[in-house]
């Protein structure tokens, strides 16, 4: 595998990409957590406005259900309605029933098809990444007009963590069974098109701050997207069951101004770039169907 930063390295990530601590804790879940990680995309700020309101009408059809069922309980009890009522039909009532809950899911299906919409509809592109699935790590490819290499992208160890921290890192920078060895820099306020496969078995790409899931299946080249606006590093995970250690396999992107990525990119180029052409290995066409 093609180990690019070594652990020794690691401890100098956070002062090259200083972005604060509120940044960083940002984009990974936190103790106790109810809510959604904050978003940093306008998809995921998309999917956060859904979610409230199927909450609010989730919320209101249960309370409305839960007084419909006091009220039956209290008025039709045997104690209180010793002749139970004969009436088989109620055109009304039917009426009701039915047009109510039509018009309910129109509500919700309408903002649904539109997120669906935006979230498979690429925008142009600023940067395209690859990322191939592995049991189990993820490896990312950069193309050729952005320095054309490629890294892996492995889990830190409780071990690997410790010696970190020991080097001067700060021990939130190393989140257990998230932190890796190697992350991926993006610049903020940017379309990145990331193109998605696998080279052994069905694994799936997903950062909930940045609103995108797709499976990476081999032999098979998704496409999904994401513009993040906010700094600071997000993690995500493979969210498809894809062996003993799947649940160890997270990845993590950080975003940064235009500026640091140009500088990322500098020092990348030479500690990543390979004899073979990566760039090449970035198809611009349209995923398979």
């Amino acid at each position: 595998m093609n180990k690019v930063f070594s652990r020794a390295a690691l401890s100098a990530l956070p002062l090259i990409f200083a972005s604060g601590a509120n940044a960083a804790s940002e984009g990974q879940p936190a103790p106790w957590q109810m809510n959604l990680q904050p978003a940093a995309t306008p998809i995921a700020e998309t999917i956060h406005s859904f979610h409230t309101l199927l909450l609010w009408i989730i919320g209101v059809i249960t309370v409305f259900v839960l007084a419909l069922l006091v009220w039956i309980v209290v008025r039709y009890n045997e104690k209180a309605n010793p002749v139970p009522s004969k009436t088989t039909h109620n055109t009304m009532i039917e009426v009701v029933w039915t047009v109510v809950p039509v018009l309910i899911l129109l509500v919700i299906a309408i903002p649904s098809f539109r997120l669906l919409k935006d979230q498979i509809t690429i925008p142009k592109s600023d940067l395209t990444i690859k990322l191939t699935g592995k049991q189990w790590y993820w490896t990312f490819e950069y193309p050729k007009d952005a320095g054309g290499f490629s890294f892996d992208a492995l889990m830190l160890s409780d071990e690997d963590r410790a010696k970190a921290v020991k080097a001067g890192g700060k021990a939130e920078d190393y989140p257990r069974l998230l932190a890796v060895d190697n992350e991926a820099v993006v610049p903020v306020n940017k379309v990145v098109r990331v193109q998605v496969t696998a080279s052994d078995v069905i694994h799936a790409f997903a950062v909930q701050s940045f609103g995108v899931k797709i499976d990476a299946m081999p032999g098979r080249l998704n496409e999904t997207w994401f513009k993040a606006t906010k700094e600071g590093i997000y993690y995500g995970q493979c969210q498809e069951l894809c062996g003993k250690d799947h649940a160890f396999m997270p990845l993590a992107i950080r975003v940064v101004s235009e500026e640091k990525y140009n500088a990322w990119l500098t020092e990348a180029k030479k500690k990543f770039a390979s004899a073979s052409d990566v760039g090449s290995r970035v198809a611009d066409a349209a995923p398979a169907r």
